[in-house]
């Protein structure tokens, strides 16, 4: 499982997302998250802008990240 270390208190979901380049732009990272296609902790998220905090795990597209 791949890590990502936060610098501040949170990141939001669509930025996470881009900033592993799992997507190429905020836009798609939009489109992914309303299409139902990430869970935050085994569940499907349909916040963009969902606040990832320390221990959050993200899965998409076949890939996990644990926030630390």
């Amino acid at each position: 499982m791949q890590e990502f270390e936060l610098k501040s208190d949170y990141i939001e979901l669509i930025r996470l997302l881009k900033a592993l380049t799992w997507v190429p732009s905020g836009g798609i990272a939009k489109l992914v998250v309303e299409d139902g296609l990430v869970t935050v902790n085994g569940e499907l998220e349909s916040r963009k802008r969902r606040k990832l905090v320390k221990g959050d795990v993200v899965q998409f597209d076949g890939q996990q990240v644990r926030i630390r």
